[in-house]
């Protein structure tokens, strides 16, 4: 069972951990799996900037490092006054795992809206069957 406001809340509490030395946009991200476990993530700059990663592939990689494959819901949340949807290569790296995934999209006061990562990211790829 999804709850949004503990995954928000969640979110906007990992997001204090961020390290954005550069930008100074802090982002937050809770990843619901299947097994019921929570996993948070938060975005790590470099002075390289290519080097950068996104809190939701934090969350999504030390999942997988536990040996989680299937998820059900991820929360994002940022500094900004708007909702914060994931960028183009998280949606690819989530679509991986679920494109029924849940996204809740959330802003810096807890706002929220949820939309199904199919909707966030039509016609995703994806190589052969649903193996993972």
């Amino acid at each position: 069972m999804v709850d949004p406001e503990k995954l928000v809340k969640m979110a906007l509490e990992a997001r204090k951990k961020a390290y954005a030395k550069y930008s100074g946009f802090r982002v937050g991200a809770a990843l619901l799996a299947k097994s019921g476990k929570i996993y948070t993530g938060v975005n790590v700059e470099n002075s390289s900037y290519g080097l950068t990663i996104c809190a939701e592939r934090v969350a999504v990689f030390k999942a997988v490092s536990e040996g989680e494959r299937e998820f059900v819901a991820i929360a994002i949340a940022s500094d900004s006054s708007d909702k914060t949807a994931p960028c183009g290569a998280c949606r690819q790296v989530l679509y991986e795992f679920s494109d029924d995934l849940d996204v809740i999209m959330a802003d810096r006061d807890g706002n929220f809206e949820v939309m199904k990562l199919k909707d966030l990211l039509p016609r995703g790829f994806k190589l052969g069957g649903d193996e993972h």
